[in-house]
């Protein structure tokens, strides 16, 4: 057999019963000097004592015999096996896994320290039990593989803007942390593990290179603001000479509208105050 069978054993209360029967029989046989029967009673009622046990909600026991698997006891309650069996707990409990931050290269082949935080539980015991040899072992060093894998799949930032980096670790952390839950499913699929869910905990650049690209990143940011100033700028001078023109106001040679258009830049773009100066004279002083 290669796949989990789920059995009910008997009840533990009535076998309670049938053994302290017993046990008392022996102590009642022993008073009254039956001696010949007071030895295989007894026996037998210590014999049935072994298999008790009780499983608490959310639990499991496997059962083998002599090395045969017997079946998985999913049903919580107080309960009683062939005492021959050998009986192994398997919790089926959702379970978090933090693990630790590791040192990978990206894509790029920039170091970055990444972590992972897994949720999972275990849906077959029998693959838990016998795939491999510790399953809550197995779980950790596949998630320390996957997130190697897949932190080398992408780029933790796409600088150059490059369409073939449309997706990366920082800005795609949903189509990663998917990426991630599929590979770990497959990964402890084996195991019976089912992953319930899988993201990125802690990601940043390794700290040899954080602080040169942390100067990247500043200076990507006020580049942009820049473009974005200037091209607000540039509208408002546009818009201000069409609305000069269209009520006449005042007529400008090149000359004007080029001093013009660059006091309104100097102006507009400038990161301080700027103090105006007031010409009280003609526009050709």
């Amino acid at each position: 057999m290669n796949q989990e069978k789920t059995i009910k054993p008997s009840s533990g209360y009535l076998m309670l019963f049938v053994d302290a029967a017993l046990l008392l029989g022996a102590i009642a046989l022993f008073i009254f000097k039956l001696f010949p029967l007071v030895f295989p009673i007894a026996v037998i009622g210590l014999a049935i004592s072994p298999g008790f046990f009780f499983i608490n909600p959310n639990g499991s026991i496997v059962l083998t015999l002599f090395g045969e698997y017997k079946g998985t006891v999913k049903s919580n309650g107080f309960f009683w096996a062939n005492p021959f069996y050998t009986k192994k707990r398997v919790s089926l409990r959702a379970r978090n896994f933090d693990s630790d931050r590791i040192k990978v290269n990206d894509k790029l082949g920039n170091p970055i320290m990444i972590s992972v935080i897994l949720v999972w539980m275990v849906s077959d015991t029998f693959k838990a039990a016998f795939g491999v040899d510790d399953y809550q072992h197995f779980v950790r060093v596949q998630t320390d593989a996957a997130v190697r894998k897949m932190a080398g799949s992408y780029p933790y930032d796409d600088w150059e803007e490059n369409d073939d980096y449309k997706i990366t670790l920082r800005s795609g952390m949903s189509e990663v942390n998917e990426a991630l839950e599929h590979e770990l499913s497959e990964r402890l699929e084996i195991a019976g593990i089912e992953v319930t869910e899988a993201r990125i905990g802690y990601l940043a650049y390794a700290e040899e290179i954080a602080s040169a690209m942390l100067k990247r990143q500043q200076a990507t940011a006020i580049i942009a603001a820049r473009e974005k100033i200037v091209e607000g700028a540039v509208g408002m001078v546009e818009n201000a000479l069409e609305k000069i023109k269209e009520k006449d106001l005042v007529e400008f040679d090149n000359d004007k509208k080029a001093t013009m258009v660059s006091s309104l830049m100097v102006v507009l773009c400038s990161d301080k105050e700027v103090t105006p100066v007031v010409n009280t004279g003609t526009l050709h002083q």
